[in-house]
């Protein structure tokens, strides 16, 4: 198959931060996460882009030893670097595509 169109406000999941495989490409992963539980704390084994497609999701994030926060509405994306240290908290129902090297946590 070479063509997808997925309705992301049609997906759920079972449990939280189930996911939809949409693509692997040359070992990045693409999916689509449909949530309303906090993730955990974590650093990825590379980086991570974030995309909030529905919903709210609360970032709380480390910097230089500082934890921070910030909220992220439909439409916003958070970029996590090598080494940053950070945790999902969606108000409610959310659905978020995170690209991320295969098999990252």
């Amino acid at each position: 198959m070479s063509q997808k169109i997925i309705r992301s406000k049609e997906f759920t999941a079972p449990r939280a931060w189930g996911a939809l495989d949409i693509a692997n490409m040359a070992g990045v992963t693409t999916r689509l996460h449909w949530t309303d539980q906090p993730y955990k704390w974590h650093v990825n084994d590379g980086e991570e882009v974030f995309a909030v497609l529905d919903g709210t999701v609360d970032m709380h994030y480390r910097d230089a030893g500082e934890e921070k926060q910030v909220a992220l509405h439909a439409g916003d994306i958070f970029f996590a670097g090598l080494g940053c240290e950070h945790v999902a908290h969606p108000r409610g129902a959310a659905r978020i595509l995170v690209i991320e090297k295969e098999g990252s946590v």
